[in-house]
């Protein structure tokens, strides 16, 4: 029953390949044994590193495109060497709530890039996101962006009226928000989204990191320095 428990805590770290492994090596002998259950602390910190695993693993599935913006969706410096990737939604709230975490980090830091990844997930969220990747064709992404957070969950009226805020050419928006090119940079954002296991927004990458949900400033700095 023990040798049964501690291959079914290797195989939730390592894989249940792994465990084939490690019990055909000779490794799980008595002395094994009696360190893990002794040092039961050991535990968090092996599945901590085979999630950090994992989600390299799924970074590297993607590739660079994921941190390679539609043209103009960026925060901070678009030439930036230091990249955060931010998954978002303008009807949420903890996506809301991170603006001002993700506005300290670019004004703290010159060289940082914060590339925006629109993924309308909520209700009456995609005809926002569509007029944002208009708003990055045309410039103003920035105040776009920002303006149509302040003004609430998005509907037709508040989408303008963000639109109108940035000071965007909203007849040239509507026709491109319409346009083949915003409905495939969209569903390419899905389909990063469910590659790298994503289940909601916000969610980040950075400094080779995967994070998700409302995390706040100290992990997302943490993250972009490379130490989470």
């Amino acid at each position: 029953m023990k040798n049964h428990l501690i291959t079914a805590l290797i195989a939730l770290v390592f894989g249940f390949a792994g465990a084939g492994l490690w019990a055909a090596s000779g490794l799980g002998n008595g002395l094994t044994r009696s360190y893990l259950v002794g040092n039961p602390d050991i535990l968090p910190a092996m599945a901590e590193a085979y999630q950090q695993k994992q989600a390299e693993d799924r970074l590297a599935d993607v590739g660079g495109a994921v941190t390679t913006p539609f043209p103009g969706a960026v925060l901070g410096n678009p030439e930036g060497s230091k990249t955060l990737v931010e998954f978002t939604d303008y009807g949420c709230t903890y996506c809301r709530m991170s603006i001002a975490d993700v506005d300290r980090l670019a004004q703290e830091d010159p060289d940082l890039k914060i590339v925006v990844r629109e993924w309308p997930i909520f209700d009456g969220s995609e005809d926002a996101a569509r007029m944002g990747l208009a708003a990055a064709k045309q410039g103003k992404f920035a105040a776009y962006y920002h303006a149509v957070f302040d003004l609430g969950p998005p509907s037709a009226a508040s989408v303008e009226q963000a639109a109108r805020t940035a000071g965007m050419d909203l007849s040239a928006a509507r026709l491109f928000a319409a346009s083949d090119a915003v409905t495939a940079e969209i569903a390419k954002n899905r389909e990063f989204a469910r590659k790298l296991g994503f289940s909601g927004t916000p969610s980040w990458i950075a400094g080779g990191s995967t994070l998700e949900g409302y995390v706040g400033y100290d992990r997302l700095a943490a993250a972009i320095a490379g130490d989470s």
